[in-house]
């Protein structure tokens, strides 16, 4: 096992810096999910860890050495590909096995390496067995199985789970975070999900054109976001955003005053974006008014999207409510649970 550290790392393809001084310390163990819209640069940065990608500028350590210009055999990483990447023609357990053999190990060492992986993974009965007869999941576990025979320092996935269908995606994020919690191995983790990144990480990372909007544990970047983008990216349904000015100790919002807790300090008049997400919408007789558009039921919770001024918004309730298509409700954000952020540069204040 080994830390893994990024210092102002760059990468250009031609005049077009795709990233851009990225700064990240992942420290010995530590389950770490890259985490951002497509092209933001998060797969571009894993293949650089990897050395699949030649690095432009800054430097990449891996357990304190600098691997800029090492082999990506000789970087101790192995890699988990989206489409699997396994050869159709071997079987599972030569598949597990094959990067040993390429080494030059004994056939003992890698069959005894190979059986430890397959057990882990629940692949035993399968090692006889092609790649074609296999399902996405079992070829997924596959996949793993081959890193997991190499005991590397570091872990590499580059979004594993987006070929999977949504019920299967679920069921193999707990065993992603399951298998690191056993083998405790430093892992980098690619995703566009923002709620496999919650759900599995230590720590999460997110990118936006090429830099790093915010570094924190999954809930951090959940209560207490860096800014508008952060905020409206971590959390589904998404942070709703309106906005308001600022009126004493509170804001008014959609012509409602509100008071807000901990905001005293903020200057009179003073014109913000106000963010509050789904669940601390609470119907109130002296809410701001808004206009029903369409309910969803999930069965454990109501999504309401609503109108607010020509703005839609989402609310989330556990209770139900008998609500229609068109009719007015009144909601009210929870003080303590508002965020406000800054018209022009979008950072929280």
């Amino acid at each position: 096992m080994a830390s893994v550290a990024l210092k102002q790392v760059r990468k250009s393809f031609g005049s077009t810096e795709v990233v851009r001084g990225v700064d990240v310390a992942i420290e010995d163990g530590e389950f770490c999910v890259l985490v951002g819209p497509s092209g933001c640069g998060k797969s571009t940065l894993l293949r650089m860890i990897a050395g699949l990608e030649n690095i432009t500028g800054g430097e990449i350590e891996i357990g304190g050495r600098v691997v800029n210009r090492v082999h990506p055999k000789e970087r101790d990483i192995a890699m988990v590909f989206q489409n699997y990447a396994l050869y159709p023609h071997m079987t599972v357990g030569a598949n597990m096995g094959f990067s040993l053999e390429l080494r030059g190990e004994s056939k003992t060492l890698i069959a005894e390496r190979v059986d430890k992986a397959a057990e882990i993974l629940g692949l035993t009965p399968y090692l006889d067995r092609y790649p074609r007869q296999l399902s996405g999941g079992q070829r997924q576990r596959v996949a793993m199985g081959r890193a997991i025979v190499r005991d590397p320092q570091v872990f590499l996935f580059d979004e594993p789970l987006s070929n999977l269908d949504a019920k299967l995606r679920v069921a193999m994020r707990t065993e992603i975070k399951e298998l690191h919690q056993r083998l405790k191995t430093t892992t980098v983790y690619v995703t566009h999900d923002q709620i496999e990144a919650m759900t599995m990480a230590d720590k999460i990372v997110v990118m936006h054109d090429g830099l790093v909007e915010q570094i924190g544990a999954p809930l951090e970047l959940y209560d207490r976001p860096a800014n508008r983008f952060v905020a409206g990216f971590i959390g589904s349904p998404a942070m709703n955003f309106l906005p308001g000015r600022v009126n004493g100790a509170g804001i008014s919002l959609s012509g409602v005053d509100f008071s807000l807790a901990g905001k005293a300090s903020l200057e009179a008049g003073r014109e913000v974006v106000v963010g509050v997400r789904p669940e601390h919408l609470e119907i109130a007789s002296d809410g701001f008014e808004a206009e029903v558009v369409v309910i969803e039921p999930t069965g454990s919770e109501t999504q309401l999207f609503a109108r607010v001024g020509g703005q839609e918004i989402v609310a989330v309730f556990r209770e139900r409510h008998a609500f229609a298509p068109g009719q007015r409700i009144r909601l009210r954000p929870q003080a303590d649970c508002v965020h406000l952020f800054d018209s022009s540069s979008g950072q929280r204040i």
